[in-house]
């Protein structure tokens, strides 16, 4: 298979994961730029792909991500989209907000550290080895940076005040 091809393949089946990964940590102006910058590098790398490419690939989109935001000043691009979230149309409603609420005020409290660690498995769907490629770290490395992360998280929201309470989901004109 000439390299075009082995590209080709590469790029069909890889760049929906890439773009969605890609898409949780920069602004949407930026998805773009990102992939296409992702896909250059993998380009210039192909030879080092390996046969399970997804954490390789997912390591070259964060060290692209990681090198545009240097370049932008903008550390906060690395955040995660929450934002997306279905709205609930059943009886449960308030009930829902103020769990999703409180998640996302307690995810908002952790670090950018935090929070890529968390997001690796939680979001992305990898494994504790994958993340570790993706990282650039040993996978025992890893484990420990997502045990803290989620001990954390766990104590954030063990101890959100109720006084820090922000709608997540806009209450219709007949709710109120």
């Amino acid at each position: 298979m000439s390299d075009e091809d082995r590209f080709e393949d590469l790029y069909r089946r890889h760049r929906p994961d890439v773009e969605r990964f890609v898409r949780r940590r920069v602004p949407p102006a930026q998805v773009e730029d990102v992939v296409a910058d992702t896909f250059l590098v993998v380009w210039r790398r192909l030879d080092d792909a390996p046969d399970s490419p997804r954490p390789w690939l997912f390591g070259i989109a964060r060290r692209t991500i990681l090198s545009t935001t240097r370049s932008h000043g903008r550390w906060e691009a690395l955040r995660v989209r929450i934002a997306s979230e279905p709205h609930l149309v059943d009886g449960e409603l308030a009930s829902e907000v103020a769990s999703r609420a409180d998640l996302l005020r307690a995810w908002r409290r952790l670090n950018d550290g935090e929070r890529e660690v968390l997001s690796l498995v939680a979001w992305d769907g990898l494994s504790v080895r994958e993340a570790a490629i993706v990282l650039g770290c040993q996978p025992g490395t890893y484990r420990v940076r997502l045990l803290r992360a989620r001990r954390h998280l766990l104590h954030i929201l063990e101890h959100i005040p109720l006084t820090d309470f922000i709608p997540a989901v806009p209450l219709s004109e007949g709710a109120q």
